[in-house]
């Protein structure tokens, strides 16, 4: 009979799923410490924890039967997911378990903020009666500005539509039709901060979004304005957002996260009266704490009983066999997808894999998956999985197309992702290196070959003397190495393609210096 741990305190109705049919001996071990865990984990073929629980590499080590790792919640940072994908155990958390109560905190952030609630409260308990202080507005006729238009943001603009509120929203990977169907107004990033009362991000923290709300996007904003952060911290910059509400640039702000937590205490954010925080409260419900562990017992009792797996974020849907003769192309296919993913420019409309060799011969639906993942990744929040990414890709109105090919095409093996968008179409082609590595080997229409790992560069240039020098000589000057340097052109002096692989990070300064250098024309930094 299986064996299922519950290392972290788990609502009853949860534990009732797993016990009910008898198929599983259940355990409860709350708040377990970590050489405990160590010692008795090799017992169990499941383990369901919140975040209390730290799932280490040497955890998963011992684990000699364990089959499945459920979350209850939304992330896994407390998981170490490579350890498990690497012992073939699956992990999967609850993506949708705390959608409403994130949006129903972020329409309370609303609230209070127009009706000065917190204000009002302290100065009454003060022993004041300051009516005429504390004058709000209403939220009938006011635009709200969507900035992320997943599950949570969605559900915070049909919560808003029924105030009356206008929503308009930015997300480059939802169609114009489907975000119309939901009486959201697609607009680009220049226009909703120009023109929302209200902006609240719902996006996942990125090295692309940390700090998309700086000093120039407040500049462009309404001095009325009011901004809410309840989905990661960081993404609006603490110190621009300080300064813009010390000097009345805008009207207020609500945090429930910070940039980092517990933040600090002492800064001006806590001080300032046009500041609204709460700590970390989004998913703090009865009702989200009973839905994820609904959920995730779910989840963990199929899983188990050999009926599907659900919300894995680091396995598809295969047997052992099946995931062991594709998994070089499951590893290509997601690989192709984020760098795709950070290049795409515009609304994506259409996305078409064609596979051809010996990979068209194979279940290719899960390397399809794993590629849909990983296009999706670099801008969705999370949650986002080889599981539902192409259920995500169908609500946001894409179209993917899958096609096995059987005509044998440049490469023995490959895989080719087109994509259509409503401004420039892009397409990739990879293969897999004659030890099963990863390749790319067209971007668009010009040939190259570079491993997508890691952090990378992408430019494009005219094709002039001088550039790989150029490149190097900035490289260098801030102490980054070169790891490797491919170029590909389409034709003789015309617009030429640069990949090129470093062994850290590339601070935005250096992207800039890039972007002066003579006949560079686009630098973008890939991550991987």
């Amino acid at each position: 009979m299986p064996k299922i741990l519950i290392s972290d305190k788990l609502e009853k109705e949860g534990i009732d799923i797993l016990t009910a049919d008898g198929k599983f001996t259940v355990d409860c071990k709350f708040g377990i410490s970590a050489d405990e865990l160590k010692k008795i984990i090799k017992d169990y073929d499941g383990l369901i924890v919140r975040s209390g629980t730290q799932v280490t590499a040497q955890i998963i080590e011992a684990a000699d039967k364990l089959k499945v790792i459920g979350r209850a919640g939304v992330g896994l940072d407390n998981v170490d997911l490579e350890a498990a994908t690497k012992k073939g155990i699956v992990a999967m958390n609850t993506p949708a378990g705390n959608t409403t109560s994130t949006a129903e905190h972020t329409m309370s952030m609303i609230m209070a903020l127009s009706r000065n609630i917190p204000q009002a409260v302290a100065s009454l308990r003060a022993g004041k009666w300051e009516r005429s202080k504390f004058t709000g507005i209403e939220l009938h006729g006011k635009v709200l500005g969507i900035i992320g238009l997943g599950r949570i943001g969605s559900t915070v603009a049909k919560m808003a539509q029924a105030f009356g509120m206008v929503t308009i929203g930015y997300d480059p990977y939802l169609s114009v039709e489907v975000a119309a169907k939901n009486g959201i107004r697609v607009v680009d990033l220049n226009e909703l901060y120009k023109t929302s009362d209200y902006i609240t991000v719902h996006i996942p923290k990125t090295d692309e979004t940390t700090h998309m709300i700086k000093d120039e996007q407040i500049s462009l904003m309404k001095k009325t304005v009011r901004l809410i952060n309840c989905a990661r911290g960081g993404i609006i910059d603490e110190s621009a957002l300080i300064k813009a509400l010390g000097e009345k640039r805008i009207a207020a702000a609500a945090l429930d996260v910070y940039e980092t937590e517990p933040p600090d205490f002492q800064s001006p954010l806590f001080k300032l009266d046009n500041c609204i925080a709460t700590p970390h409260l989004g998913a703090s419900t009865s009702e989200a704490q009973l839905n994820v562990a609904i959920e995730i017992a779910h989840a963990v009792k199929d899983a188990l009983s050999g009926e599907g797996i659900r919300n894995a974020v680091n396995f598809p849907s295969l047997s052992a066999e099946a995931y062991k003769a594709i998994e070089p192309y499951v590893n290509l296919a997601e690989r192709m997808g984020k760098f795709a993913g950070q290049l795409i420019q515009g609304r994506i409309k259409t996305v078409t894999v064609t596979y051809s060799g010996a990979v068209a011969q194979e279940k290719i639906t899960a390397v399809t998956m794993s590629l849909a993942k990983g296009l999706l990744t670099p801008i969705l929040e999370e949650g986002v999985n080889t599981i539902n990414a192409l259920n995500i890709m169908k609500d946001r109105g894409i179209s993917i197309n899958e096609i096995a090919s059987n005509q044998e095409g440049e490469y023995v093996n490959a895989i080719a992702l087109d994509v259509s968008t409503d401004r420039e179409p892009f397409s990739l082609l990879g293969t897999l290196s004659s030890n099963k590595q990863p390749r790319i080997v067209k971007i668009n229409n010009v040939y190259v070959e570079t491993a997508p790992l890691g952090h990378m560069l992408f430019i494009n240039n005219n094709d002039k003397p001088g550039i790989v020098g150029a490149i190097g000589t900035i490289l260098a000057s801030e102490n980054i190495n070169i790891a490797g340097i491919t170029l590909g052109r389409e034709n003789q002096q015309g617009v030429a393609v640069s990949v090129v692989n470093v062994d850290s990070e590339i601070s935005e300064s250096v992207i800039e210096k890039l972007r002066k250098t003579k006949n560079i024309l686009f630098v973008k930094t890939i991550k991987i």
